[in-house]
């Protein structure tokens, strides 16, 4: 075979994709949802910190309340950092179902979400309980094509809460952080971004830790292969 310089490439920077369904109800007015703001703005400044040459950190941010939107497409933590975020207004009910089903259509999107990517991380943030059909958006985003490869993480805020609807989201009850009022969505975020981080900044950032419960299962689809491609 004839040598060509042109075959000997570096590798290029590989994109952890991390997408926030956010509930911005009515009843996270106020204190909540300016405390939801500034720890999804303290997370992106930590990305930008602590992510490596090798992986670039993208955020997308899904909120539902009175409208379900893609608030922010996917965007570089770098980019999102300069840019800004814009603020989150709370009003409306919960529409979990819608929201997860655009998530889920974004995941699968092969255009939107490339295959050479890693696995994204998905957290839920919830301080009520769904008011449209979710069971079914659900069950399809956690079992049925690529979402069901994503690292999937709640946070729970107040009593009001379907806990046990975020634990079957998660597949983990440890996955399942709890926030008692406005005060600790921060510490919660803390450790989901921590999470985050360390798969980035690890010689492989496609593995995802296994299930500490047995009960749960965060990888439905008996996927647990450790390879560097999101199929």
């Amino acid at each position: 075979m004839a040598f060509n310089p042109n075959n000997y490439k570096a590798p290029s920077a590989k994109k952890l994709p991390v997408i926030l369904l956010l509930d911005v109800s009515g009843s996270m007015d106020g204190e909540k949802i300016d405390e939801l703001y500034d720890s999804v703005t303290t997370m992106v400044d930590t990305f930008v910190d602590e992510q490596v040459k090798e992986t670039i950190i993208d955020v997308s941010i899904i909120t539902f309340g009175e409208e379900v939107n893609l608030h922010t497409p996917y965007t570089s933590v770098v980019d999102l950092q300069k840019q800004g975020i814009n603020k989150f207004k709370a009003r409306g009910a919960t529409p979990l179902g819608v929201a997860l089903t655009m998530a889920k259509d974004m995941i699968d999107d092969k255009a939107t979400t490339p295959s050479k990517i890693y696995r994204p991380a998905v957290v839920l943030v919830s301080d009520g309980m769904p008011n449209d059909s979710w069971k079914s958006p659900l069950d399809h985003f956690i079992n049925d094509g690529r979402s069901a490869k994503c690292q999937r993480f709640a946070i729970a805020i107040g009593t009001d809460v379907d806990r046990k609807m975020l634990e079957q989201f998660t597949g983990d009850p440890s996955l399942v952080f709890m926030a008692e009022g406005a005060k600790d969505i921060s510490g919660c975020f803390q450790k989901f971004t921590m999470s985050v981080s360390t798969r980035a900044t690890s010689q492989n950032p496609n593995a995802i830790p296994k299930p500490a419960s047995a009960k749960f299962d965060n990888n439905p689809a008996g996927d647990t292969d450790d390879d560097d491609e999101y199929i």
